[in-house]
């Protein structure tokens, strides 16, 4: 194995962070390596196809108040415009609505499936803007009759979603949003508990900017009052609208998966990590001179790591399209729609060994419509079906999680009643399957889920 293929396999373990500090590491100890800036044209034809490159993937065919006049001033001389907020939102080229985003946080939240189908109505009624549309009470009635939801459920599940991400959103009302915001930051925060006081009781007299009475209402002084009214405008009043053109990543995604015009897109995320590239000046200075030795090594060690970086690259990407290649089925319908995949199959088509394989999709992330997924997610073992197919294990989980969450508190299904209503749906699984799948969720028996009739 050749150093610069090791140094590749190494470099594609690392998570972007490591690998950062890495690049960083490398451009600060070595004269040969430089940062190419943004906009300029790479010396590398490997970096410019990859760059320019797009792979396609088989496709298939109020209450709320108003915000200028709440926060467009204050009690300062002048007027306030927001740009001095902090920009914590990432760009989300995915397309990715306000609804996906809270519905990938509920798969990922450990949530039982009857919170799981609450969830989605209440998901379901939520704006845009992140505003709850529709009564809780509405709401409960539109919940299947059979499973007997209660009001005090949906209430519960409501206030799960209001602590999700973007903070605020499942609100009713523009206090609401704005105090469940303010709640959520430190105890200790100076005025926190003012802005709270205020946000649920007087919006109104900020909107009219009756600083004096409120002052007065309140007992507090000039700077107590500042200190709170900048912390009511430091909160968004239309939360949802940041997840419409952005979205919050809590990991950096290496690849974005994205539909467009009926097919199946991906792009290489370039941006996660400085691109260098072999500082040309120095090296024509190193033609024809026989001395420093020290240079000529370094001019190596650079040359190998940028190719390096670009094997990487390339890797990921081929790696990203076998597994949108396979899975199309998830993309298009979700989880339960998910094919069975091991990691033979994808070295076998890239012809690569099943250990690259292995540290590609480790720490590797993808983002797409249906949420941000770990490259092994895609990964699972198979079942079989009644009609010859195969099924994957993570779509029948799905499955259990969605007879489950559908069920009567009042009977719920046993693991053989589920196994059997999975045969009538063309999936093979026994009852001890069942189980295990079931207890990995964290979802308890049957005899434990049944909602046993109050004592009068």
């Amino acid at each position: 194995m050749t150093p610069q293929l090791q140094q590749a396999i190494r470099l594609l373990q690392l998570p972007v962070l490591e690998l950062n500090t890495q690049l960083q590491e490398a451009l600060e100890t070595n004269l040969m390596l430089e940062q190419e800036e943004p906009g300029e044209d790479s010396q590398s034809s490997e970096s410019t196809q990859a760059n320019e490159e797009a792979t396609v993937i088989a496709g298939t065919d109020s209450d709320q108040g108003d915000w200028e006049q709440l926060y467009g001033s204050g009690r300062s001389k002048e007027n306030w415009s927001g740009e001095d907020q902090p920009q914590i939102d990432i760009p989300d080229i995915s397309g990715e609505t306000l609804q996906e985003h809270l519905l990938w946080q509920l798969e990922m939240d450990d949530v039982s499936p009857r919170e799981t189908v609450i969830g989605q109505a209440l998901v379901d009624s939520i704006n845009d803007d992140g505003y709850l549309i529709d009564s809780i009470e509405n709401i409960t009635k539109m919940l299947p009759g059979d499973a007997n939801f209660t009001l005090k459920e949906v209430a519960t599940a409501l206030k799960r979603i209001q602590l999700l991400d973007p903070t605020g959103v499942g609100c009713r009302d523009l206090a609401e949003c704005i105090t469940i915001q303010l709640q959520q930051l430190d105890p200790t925060e100076p005025g926190r508990n003012l802005a709270i006081r205020i946000a649920r009781e007087d919006l109104d007299m900020i909107a009219e900017h009756q600083f004096s009475i409120l002052r007065r209402r309140l007992r507090v002084s000039d700077e107590e009052l500042d200190v709170a009214i900048a912390l009511i405008r430091s909160c968004h009043p239309h939360p949802g609208s940041a997840i419409q053109a952005n979205t919050a990543q809590y990991v950096t995604p290496d690849v974005y998966v994205r539909k467009q015009d009926g097919r199946w897109i991906i792009d290489v995320n370039r941006g996660l990590a400085p691109r260098l590239r072999v500082n040309q000046t120095y090296a024509d200075m190193l033609k024809g001179n026989g001395s420093h030795d020290m240079l000529r090594t370094q001019l190596q060690e650079a040359r190998w790591l940028v190719r390096s970086l670009e094997i990487r690259h390339d890797t990921i990407l081929r790696v990203a399209m076998s597994i949108v290649e396979r899975q199309v089925e998830f993309f298009e319908h979700g989880e339960e729609s998910m094919k069975p995949m091991i990691l033979k199959d994808v070295a076998e088509e890239l012809e690569m060994h099943e250990s690259t394989i292995s540290r590609v999709t480790t720490n590797k992330f993808m983002h797409t419509p249906r949420g941000v997924f770990e490259f092994r997610y895609f990964f699972s073992s198979q079942l079989g079906a009644s009609d010859g197919t195969e099924q994957s294990s993570t779509g029948v989980r799905a499955r259990i999680k969605r007879l489950i969450g559908r069920e009567s508190p009042a009977k719920p299904l046993s693991d053989n009643k589920i196994a059997k209503l999975l045969e009538e749906e063309g999936v093979k699984v026994a009852r001890r399957t069942v189980a295990k799948y079931r207890e990995a969720m964290k979802i308890l028996p049957s005899s434990e889920r049944r909602e046993r009739p109050e004592r009068r």
